[in-house]
């Protein structure tokens, strides 16, 4: 296998609303003729509010807790305040001031104390217009619940509510609902999700590289492949938008082991468009799958295809630094130098995985119908952890494998052969001896070193896991709890098979020194 290497450069409502009728204004009470009444306290309006709402909710309370025939009584009328001692009574007017026109707001003399008796709907009504602008400022406040009982009077009819939700489509998860993996509407999805792709390039004092990325938050997140920008240093990133804008970025974090980086769009714009993230775990051999990018420098390039397998372990080097093992989904799509970082989107849109790298037949060849991608639920866990501390720490087993077979209950399958335990590693506390042969993670068929190794750099520190291994002719399960990686460990828990002496293949090379003897071997025969 090999990498992609990076490329020189060459509405309106159908309702309106009507404002409400201007209330008409309420009667004084009556004032005593003599002694004159003290001036009343002069209330901010907040204070005025505080009272009538207190009076309301005093008025309101038999009906919401006692029964429902009480509901729409009619609130008691005020009190006539008593005359002061030796005065007379008003020579005129009612025993009892008059009530206020119905849907009216209380006399100005006394704001905060309940209306004398209007008719139910007209007051409930007002309580309407008046709990609209509480929930405005309670919103802002972040109390909007206890406004909710008032508008309507009724707990009944209340349920449960999400803000998340307002405005949002019914699936908002999928960017092209109609198109499914039987039947593709390819255009439809290449419209949509082209804002999301981005081409990068590298300039240093050694020159020039391109590959591609895709955007993963408004603020100008992007993800991509370790081996686009790890050349990075000093040097300048830029990134070109689907419409043609160039815009500077930074390197945020790389990480070798599983070749992703996450770059920053410097002074990102208020419109970039984020990708919709997938579950790699749920792509399927024969699904439909489209990969974006840059190939050879031709942006926006949309090639498709279809899933030719899941947790295909591939491993990939560069310039002898750490190896980059991942349990890869492999595509017949087109993926050529360039398309590296780029997204692999399924039928409906969501990105599924990271195109990474190709297996050809020399390093002229291109695509050859073998292309691999980073399956995106790691890509998005590794992304996590660059974004947050700009490097990503690995689960740790502790042991260094070997390819090999092993056969018990009268089955033969391939494993991964232990050959050394580090001392007080996870594998020595759970057990493990050396010539084990480990066949399964979790109930998942472990082919061989690289793919258990993929298993494990694809999940946590303290992650728990069951590992199937055969010991002298028998299985047994071995439940372990992995560690950190310590940044010293290297690649020791990845150790190619040695190759047989009969083969004519030097002993002691790795995947891809082994990868580069057989294109040799190829290139002589």
């Amino acid at each position: 296998m090999t990498s992609t290497p990076e490329q020189p450069h060459r509405g309106q409502q159908d309702h309106p609303t009507e404002p409400l009728a201007v209330a008409q204004p309420t009667q004084r009470l009556p004032l005593p003729a003599t002694p004159p009444a003290p001036a009343p306290e002069r209330l901010t309006p907040a204070q005025q509010w505080a009272r009538y709402d207190a009076a309301q909710r005093a008025t309101r309370e038999p009906a919401l807790v006692g029964a429902p025939a009480a509901a729409h009584a009619a609130p008691p009328a005020p009190p006539v305040p008593p005359a002061p001692a030796g005065s007379a009574s008003p020579a005129a007017g009612p025993a009892t001031p008059p009530p206020p026109p119905a849907g009216g707001t209380p006399s100005s003399a006394q704001p905060w104390g309940p209306p004398a008796g209007p008719a139910p709907r007209r007051r409930s009504r007002a309580w309407l217009w008046i709990t609209a602008g509480v929930v405005t400022g309670l919103l802002v406040g972040g109390g909007a619940v206890a406004a909710a009982q008032l508008v309507d009077g009724s707990a009944g009819t209340q349920r449960p509510a999400s803000l998340a939700e307002l405005g949002r489509p019914a699936d908002d998860t999928v960017p092209v609902a109609g198109s499914t993996t039987q039947g593709p509407d390819w255009p439809a999805v290449a419209a949509a999700v082209q804002d999301s792709v981005v081409a990068i390039d590298v300039t240093t004092s050694a020159g020039e590289s391109q590959g591609s990325g895709v955007i993963i938050s408004e603020d100008g997140a992007i993800l991509t492949n370790n081996h686009v920008v790890s050349g990075a240093g000093d040097g300048q990133v830029t990134v070109t938008l689907t419409d043609g804008r160039i815009l500077e970025a930074e390197v945020t974090g790389t990480d070798a082991s599983t070749d992703l980086a996450v770059i920053q769009v410097v002074d990102a714009p208020d419109d970039l468009v984020p990708a919709v993230l997938g579950d790699s775990d749920a792509v399927t051999v024969g699904e439909s799958v489209m990969a974006v990018g840059n190939p050879l420098g031709l942006a926006n390039t949309v090639t498709t295809g279809i899933v030719s397998a899941v947790d295909r372990p591939v491993s990939t080097q560069e310039n002898g630094g750490e190896a980059a093992v991942t349990n890869a989904i492999q595509i017949d799509a087109a993926v050529n130098p360039g398309n590296s970082g780029g997204p692999l989107f399924d039928a409906q849109g969501q990105v599924v995985g990271i195109t990474s790298s190709i297996a050809t037949l020399s390093s002229e060849s291109g695509s050859i119908g073998l292309g691999f991608a980073i399956p995106v639920n790691l890509a998005e866990q590794i992304a996590a952890q660059l974004i947050a501390d700009g490097e990503a720490e690995h689960a740790f087993l502790g042991v260094t494998l070997q390819d090999g077979t092993a056969t018990a209950d009268d089955v033969t399958r391939r494993g991964a052969v232990v050959r050394s335990v580090t001392d007080e590693s996870p594998a020595a506390e759970a057990g493990l001896q050396v010539d084990d042969v480990i066949v399964a993670i979790d109930g998942d068929v472990v082919g061989g070193s690289e793919s258990l190794t993929a298993y494990v750099r694809g999940m946590s520190s303290g992650d728990e896991a069951t590992l199937t291994v055969v010991r002298d002719g028998r299985a047994l399960e071995v439940d372990v709890t992995l560690a950190t990686r310590p940044d010293d460990f290297g690649q020791q828990e990845q150790q190619p098979a040695v190759p047989d002496d009969s083969s004519g293949m030097p002993e002691g090379m790795t995947p891809e020194d082994l990868w580069e003897w057989f294109q040799q071997q190829q290139e002589q025969g």
